[in-house]
């Protein structure tokens, strides 16, 4: 056994973990402490949006069906999303506290990712609510209930949950014995497990694993529901219902562009170009956060049903 054969095979037998990682954040970025201050606002206005949606959507009993049991899914999930990341950021940031301890590490990851796949998969459930909503519209009550709702989205709680579970197990299986510098904003999967001297294809492909389940089957499914709500809607003669059906499908076309395209690009500018750390770090930053606090806004204002709640509910509020 030649000299390099035994380094590799003692490295491959011993199991370093560090006590600690470092967050890079930003290569030499000018006045980067403004752009986490713009963080925090967008923070306190995702927290100030979904809470009042969710709010809303609890006390006017109107709004107790199962589209809007979806639509308080996703203002559940973006505001626990928000407050996985966020509030890290600015304190790893703006406070100058970038060292990380290792648990902490693989607990930051597994939030941050998790919530984004559920805001992924909730997106699905949308669709699949749109497309029962104008493909079969008379069986929609039959179709389309709380029960049925709510198996879905336990479902993706669960599918995910267990999903980022093996991904961290398999990121604890890593043995850490050169650079501790994870070069990103939090403890992203490739930045952290690119870092390891033993063998990662294991976490490799689970990465692509990932990218498949919270990027590409949901997109996949997405398109096939609207291909087929686009086939229904050319069906209809009257332009009045098929302008009422589109309006129906604005606003969660809207969440989908909002969500995915930041997602995609980012993805396929980091596969097929050399972009600089810090364009790439702002990407997923943006990503992981306006859908956020975007999300309820549109819903607030496309939807006329929740407009109109929502000016009830401040009423009410008034005059107690």
């Amino acid at each position: 056994m030649g000299p390099e054969d035994k380094a590799a095979t003692i490295l491959n037998a011993t199991f370093v973990r560090p006590a600690k990682f470092y967050l890079s954040g930003f290569s030499n970025m000018p006045h980067e402490k403004y752009y986490y201050v713009f963080l925090g606002l967008i923070y306190i206005m995702t927290v100030l949006g979904n809470s009042l949606l969710m709010s809303v959507i609890y006390r006017v009993k109107t709004l107790h069906t199962p589209k809007y049991m979806i639509v308080f899914s996703l203002a559940l999930t973006d505001l626990c999303g928000s407050t996985a990341l966020i509030p890290k950021v600015l304190d790893t940031f703006l406070f100058d506290r970038r060292e990380i301890i290792y648990e902490a590490c693989l607990s930051y990851m597994f939030f941050v990712w998790f919530f984004a796949g559920l805001q992924s998969w909730t997106l699905v459930t949308m669709a699949y609510d749109r497309f029962i909503a104008i493909c079969f519209p008379l069986r929609y009550h039959s179709i389309v209930t709380k029960p049925v709702i709510a198996a879905m989205l336990l479902f993706a709680w669960v599918f995910l949950f267990s999903l980022f579970s093996l991904v961290v197990g398999l990121l604890d299986r890593l043995s850490f014995c050169g650079s501790l510098v994870i070069e990103s904003f939090f403890c992203d999967h490739g930045p952290m497990f690119r870092l390891a001297c033993n063998d990662t294809s294991l976490n490799d492909m689970i990465a692509y694993v990932v990218l498949i389940v919270v990027m590409c089957c949901p997109l996949i499914l997405i398109a096939l529901t609207y291909v087929c709500i686009s086939l229904a809607l050319s069906r209809i003669a009257s332009g009045v219902e098929r302008l009422k059906a589109v309006k129906n499908c604005t606003s969660h076309l809207i969440l989908v562009a909002i969500f995915f395209l930041p997602l995609v690009g980012t993805n396929l500018a980091v596969v097929t170009s050399n972009i600089h750390p810090n364009a790439r770090i702002i990407n997923s930053i943006l990503t992981h956060t306006v859908p956020a606090l975007l999300n309820p806004i549109i819903y607030s204002l496309k939807t006329e049903e929740v407009l109109k709640c929502m000016r009830q509910f401040f009423k009410n509020r008034l005059r107690k």
